[in-house]
């Protein structure tokens, strides 16, 4: 596996050029996307909810890529949607999940996504290989949304005789919850940690079906994101504990099982994800291809001589994808 015959090293475009500039670019100047036309896809879950993904479609595709947002995301996020378009111009046909009780589709399901959902993503998989037609089956998370898409991959009872994906990409993912964690607790990010339990809280309190007032309670006493997954994320998906959340939903300690190609891509300057653990990763699994730059943040990525619709990181991953399967 090679990170793709074109690709180059990335350097931060000015003017991007720290690690917080990189994650806030997209905020701080929106790129100007096109009108969505993606088509609505309803998902059944086996509790009786849905789940709402977006299909964006190309002429006779290379493959199918299932695509993944992070924490607080949606599949209309500016980010999300880049890459999807970035990908669609490579020749990908692209599956825009929202996770349960994300975006759009926040009416459709009870409750609130975790790190390992993987109940939920079992009908995506296969609705995905029906719209895939034969073609390969691949995966794009960015952040959470990559250690989430990892988990499946290595779920054993999910994988069955044949693998879930036949390649995924994760960007600034956490492969370590509670580092994570810790690292967003830092003073210097607590704008980010605001902003991310602001939109947690709101997406939670929005359930159908309402809160308890348990939750409520503990909702309105959360500061943090450890606050949140101890009071929801850890009891809604039967955890018990934040801890036992974290070292179970966590794919750090299970990636010598890996059966499908990957690449992970981190940058050293990432304010929310610690590199160190990607890091130990490097050259300790022949499945597992590790890509850290210098610089690029959180999902930023914004490079020199990047086009209005694609990072640099948008380009390595169409890249590598179309390496991996030939395309």
């Amino acid at each position: 596996m090679t990170p793709g015959p074109d690709a180059q090293p990335f350097r931060p475009r000015w003017p991007w050029c720290n690690g917080d500039l990189q994650t806030l670019r997209d905020t701080l100047h929106p790129p100007k996307l096109p009108v969505d036309q993606g088509e609505p896809l309803v998902i059944a879950l086996p509790d009786g909810g849905q789940l709402l993904a977006l299909h964006d479609r190309v002429a006779q595709p290379h493959a199918l890529v299932v695509l993944l947002h992070g924490l607080g995301g949606s599949s209309d996020r500016e980010g999300l949607r880049r890459m999807g378009l970035a990908l669609q111009a490579a020749g990908f046909a692209v599956l825009r999940l929202n996770l349960r009780g994300a975006g759009k589709g926040r009416p459709l399901a009870q409750g609130t996504y975790a790190a390992s959902c993987n109940s939920d993503l079992a009908p995506v998989f296969q609705q995905a290989r029906h719209l895939a037609g034969g073609r390969p089956l691949l995966g794009v998370g960015i952040s959470l949304g990559g250690s989430i898409l990892l988990n499946a991959c290595l779920d054993q009872e999910l994988n069955g005789s044949a693998a879930v994906l036949d390649g995924l990409v994760c960007t600034s993912s956490p492969l370590d919850l509670g580092d994570c964690s810790a690292s967003i607790e830092r003073p210097r990010n607590r704008i980010y940690q605001r902003w991310l339990m602001r939109r947690l809280v709101a997406q939670t309190l929005a359930d159908p079906v309402g809160v308890t007032a348990v939750e409520q309670e503990l909702l309105a006493a959360a500061s943090s994101i450890r606050d949140f997954d101890q009071a929801i994320t850890a009891q809604r998906w039967g955890y018990g504990s934040v801890e036992r959340y974290y070292q179970l939903a966590s794919p750090l300690h299970r990636l010598q099982s890996l059966q499908v190609p990957t690449l992970l891509l981190q940058a050293d300057d990432d304010p929310w994800v610690p590199v160190d653990v990607a890091r130990s990763q490097q050259g300790c699994h022949r499945l597992l291809e590790v890509v850290i730059t210098r610089n690029g943040g959180h999902n930023g990525f914004h490079g020199v001589g990047d086009p209005p619709l694609a990072c640099w990181g948008d380009r390595l991953t169409a890249d590598w994808l179309q390496a991996l399967i030939g395309g």
